[in-house]
């Protein structure tokens, strides 16, 4: 890339319906799902399922609809991931929205390092493996080590680990140098697609078709762990009110009853 022209980031912010979205130029809105219901998307932001897209798979893979059109269709050379309610945090202070990361203030962050990631969510008294299953089906997890162990012995040892951690990166929220976000995006989609091929979730319900979102966000941090890549890591600001008190509620009869309740994530 010639030096003396300016690098291009770009921030997918995926949605599924019309919401507040940031001015900064590197912020692209993705209207998910739009395959099925795309037909109020506002003026000026993408669709998920122009050109290669993955737009019918929305129920289940949530978010990472928007990030495969990115993927496939964008020309960048950093690129990324937020949530519209949810992005990463560059303030403290301030209204919600004045504290969401400009540009500059992801560039000062990828001087340091050529991967952001949100600050690591910690469970404290549950492991990552136990939340998953306590929340969602076992065999979400089962199956995927097992696709790992088979394509990717590699990433085993760290996906292992991260699975007896209490805390890890979640959300799929992330920005990447270029050529690491394609690495990284052919890895994460052949294993999930690998998955959505072996597991039969007819009978989950509509939460847990999610599985495929879900479980990525449990397969981030094995893979940044194996190629050794450095990453700054940035706060992230939840532009809704969050219901602690309902979450924890729900977090407690989980671990009461020793499976799952309810749909909080």
């Amino acid at each position: 890339m010639d030096s003396h022209v300016p690098s291009k980031l770009t921030i997918v912010v995926a949605a599924h319906k019309q919401y507040w979205m940031p001015s900064d130029p590197a912020y692209v809105p993705v209207w998910v799902n739009a395959a099925q219901n795309g037909s109020q998307i506002p003026a000026g932001w993408q669709r998920d399922d122009a050109g290669d897209n993955i737009s019918h798979k929305n129920p289940s893979f949530c978010e990472l609809t928007a990030l495969y059109w990115a993927w496939k269709n964008l020309q960048t050379d950093w690129l990324g991931l937020a949530h519209y309610r949810r992005h990463f945090c560059a303030r403290r202070r301030g209204d919600k929205r004045e504290r969401i990361a400009t540009s500059d203030d992801l560039w000062h962050a990828l001087a340091q390092a050529p991967i952001i990631l949100p600050k690591k969510r910690r469970y404290y008294i549950e492991t990552t493996y136990k939340q998953y299953v306590h929340a969602h089906h076992e065999e979400d997890l089962a199956t995927t080590r097992s696709i790992l162990a088979e394509k990717y012995p590699s990433y085993l040892a760290a996906y292992d680990a991260s699975m007896r951690r209490t805390a890890g990166h979640r959300f799929n929220m992330f920005v990447m140098r270029q050529d690491l976000a394609c690495e990284y995006l052919a890895w994460l989609f052949d294993v999930l697609f690998e998955l959505e091929a072996r597991l039969d979730t007819r009978a989950y319900n509509d939460y847990d078709r999610r599985v495929f979102g879900f479980v990525s966000e449990r397969l981030l941090d094995p893979w940044v762990e194996t190629r050794m890549v450095p990453y700054a890591e940035m706060p992230v600001v939840n532009l809704e009110s969050q219901h602690w008190l309902k979450k924890g509620t729900f977090f407690v009869a989980r671990k009461v009853s020793g499976g799952r309740i309810g749909n909080q994530h």
